[in-house]
Parts: C-alpha cells; structure tokens; sequence
C-alpha cells in the first residue's frame, strides 16, 4: 500500500468515526469468511458497519476525533464496529461474541466517553433508537385507545339496557 492509499484509507476511517456515536472495538482470532462475511451482513442489515483495518492506520484516524482516547486499545488483531445509533453496533458485537469465541469484546466509545469491556456489553442490553420509538408510539397511542373505550362504553350499556326492557316486554306479551 502505498503513501496515497494510506492516506485514502484514514481519511475514509476517520470519517466513518466522525459519523458514528458509537464505536466498538474488538479482537478476532481466527475467524473464517463466512463468520465475517455473516457478521458483516448482520452489522450492515442493523446500520452499522464493520471494518477490518491495521493498528497503525487506525490511531491515525482516531487523532482528531472525539474516540482519540481510544489509541490504547489498538493491539492485536481487531475489528471495529461504528454506528450511528448508540447502542446498535455494542448489540450486534455483544450478541455475536456470545456465540462465537473466536471474538471479543476490548472496549469502545460512545460520544467520546470511553467504554471498557463491561460499558459496552451495559450499552448493549439498552434499547435501540428504533425500539424506544416503537415503545414511545405505543404510549402516545395507548391513552386515545382508553379514551375512544370510555366514551363507548356508555353507548353500549345504554344498547344492553334497551335490548334487555325490550327482551322483557316481548316476554310479558
């Protein structure tokens, strides 16, 4: 590689970290193609991404971002998972590294705050931006549902009483 597509490379990193909130970073050993491959797809289906990258070119990209902190745990052979939403890319990792030994989770970031190993697996139990808006519509709907049944319920006990006088008028006859 050369001094050009080095270059190239920290910059497109360093703007994956600019635009994320959250960054991952984890150690791999051994993981084959088709574990990164569906790693990769499962990050990428969720809005996050995955990369791959040297050490080296890595801090590079940290300096002058918010993840600067982050230098120190560069070692060994990691991977990165960045996000836009706080708690995607630690789910995904987290999840993933229960099921596959050959990854574990060093630490991260989220907003510039470092996360050791026990922050991000935290993070990762929280709720997604899109779960809390689901759970957030299902409260806001929640009281007009409760509404439209207390204003009918009237109605339809006065229906029940009507049937009932007219049940009995007809049996009387």
């Amino acid at each position: 590689m050369n001094r050009t597509e080095k270059a190239e490379l920290i910059e497109t990193l360093q703007s994956t970290f600019n635009a994320s909130t959250t960054v991952v970073v984890a150690h791999q050993v051994g993981m084959t193609v088709a574990e990164s491959s569906d790693l990769r797809q499962k990050m990428r289906g969720a809005g996050a991404s995955l990369k791959v990258t040297k050490n080296r070119i890595a801090k590079l990209a940290l300096k002058g971002t918010r993840y600067d902190d982050l230098d120190s745990i560069f070692s060994g052979p990691t991977i990165v998972g960045t996000s836009e939403d706080p708690v995607v890319a630690a789910k995904i990792l987290v999840d993933y590294a229960k099921g596959n030994s050959k990854i574990t989770i060093i630490g991260g970031s989220m907003d510039g705050k470092t996360l050791d190993k026990s922050g991000v697996e935290a993070l990762a139990k929280m709720p997604s931006l899109v779960e809390l808006r689901g759970k957030l519509v299902g409260l806001i709907q929640a009281p007009a549902a409760k509404i439209t049944r207390v204003v009918q319920a009237p109605a339809g006990k006065m229906a029940r009483l009507i049937k009932a006088r007219e049940d009995q008028l007809q049996q009387g006859s």
